[in-house]
């Protein structure tokens, strides 16, 4: 009997065992599967939002088929503790898995309303516009200008109501003065500088912003950015550079991105002051001296004259035999690295194309020639306009 018993047992023992095996299988095959969901949606999950919580949102969404195999997948994979709060765009058939992924990998919000400032050289745009899930395109509401425009009435609707993501954009070439000044008129912000961060060390990027997150807080945001960046170029800088340091690198990188939009050219741009430095050559650029004259408070807004060429400042590669003594504006990243890793060339000369380029000589006569075509280009724009 005893045997009959222990059989039985083993037997249900088996049984169970493969019923749970084939639980586990489906269980998974459901949790990486094809979700049920047949337009993507826009998820916001809320600061201390919980894997429950964001599970009974996408039951009541028609996203997920079981809350169950949801949260025991995210606990299995480690990522329960993960969950990042903001807005996220949940595609149309997304597995389970991929939900997990979404809502713990964390970065910029991928749906929702979206406030972004742009804080360019010559003035700050504000876009609001709204990520539509279904095409994930954003849709364009208003476009205007801080600090001369009107505020849209639409702007101010979308702030009371639709709780939006918030995010500043800070252009290459920027100065201190224009990023801190830029930053005080952002009315979500508050302003608590009175004076403008050292000249080169902000990193021109984009950055998530909150309501009532200090302007303080995001200069020391993009200034250790900055540190970092140029502290990695300069462990991996080229051999033999005229620089003695990293903070004369920066500066060379501030003109680079001055002179030169153009991705392609930063590094035959810093190539050109490269062998100028090297063979004890004035730098000779047009952007120093536009800085000595303004300190990087505001555009000039007109063409140099002759006697501001010649004018003695600090920054005026015209007249000083070296590097000024300051950068002339925020550097990004790409001119940081041109400076530090410039093309190997022998050009010591160059001038604006017509194109959005430049022509680059190794010789006076070639520049010349180039100088020439370019005046010629110059007068036939006149001409037209």
């Amino acid at each position: 009997m005893w045997r009959h018993i222990a059989s039985n047992g083993l037997t249900f023992m088996i049984v169970a065992l493969f019923l749970l095996a084939g639980a586990v299988a489906w269980g998974t095959r459901e949790y990486s599967a094809e979700g049920p969901l047949e337009a993507a949606i826009c998820l916001e999950v809320p600061r201390g939002g919980s894997i429950g919580r964001i599970s009974d949102d996408l039951i009541e969404k028609g996203a997920i088929s079981s809350a169950f195999i949801f949260e025991t997948g995210a606990d299995y994979s480690d990522k329960s503790g993960d969950v990042k709060f903001g807005r996220f765009r949940v595609p149309e058939r997304a597995s389970m898995e991929a939900i997990v992924d979404i809502v713990t990998r964390g970065g910029r919000n991928t749906c929702g309303a979206e406030v972004i400032y742009r804080v360019g050289i010559n003035r700050t745009i504000v876009d609001v516009r709204e990520l539509d899930p279904e095409t994930n395109r954003f849709v364009e509401l208003v476009s205007f200008q801080l600090g001369e425009d009107d505020t849209p009435e639409t702007y101010t609707t979308m702030r009371a109501q639709n709780d939006p993501s918030y995010r500043v954009v800070i252009a290459e070439g920027t100065t201190s003065w224009q990023i801190a000044n830029a930053l005080g008129e952002i009315d979500i912000l508050e302003a608590d500088v009175t004076e403008a961060p050292p000249e080169g060390s902000l990193a021109p990027r984009d950055y998530e912003i909150s309501e009532g997150d200090k302007v303080s807080s995001i200069l020391a945001q993009m200034t250790a950015l900055q540190s970092q960046i140029l502290a990695d170029a300069w462990q991996s800088r080229a051999d033999g550079l005229p620089l003695a340091s990293p903070e004369e690198a920066l500066i060379l990188a501030s003109i680079i991105e001055k002179e030169t939009s153009v991705p392609d050219e930063r590094r035959q741009v810093s190539s050109v002051f490269v062998n100028r430095l090297n063979r004890g050559m004035r730098l000779q650029t047009d952007p120093t001296v536009i800085y000595g004259i303004t300190q990087g408070e505001g555009i000039l807004g007109r063409g140099l004259r002759q006697s501001e060429l010649r004018g003695e400042t600090p920054w005026n590669t015209y007249v000083i035999p070296a590097l000024p003594p300051t950068p002339i504006a925020n550097p990004g990243k790409a001119a940081i690295e041109a400076a530090l890793d410039p093309d190997t060339t022998e050009y010591i000369f160059f001038v604006a194309d017509g194109t959005g380029g430049h022509a680059f000589a190794t010789n006076l006569d070639d520049h010349n020639r180039n100088v020439s075509r370019w005046r010629e280009i110059e007068a036939a724009r006149a001409n037209d306009g």
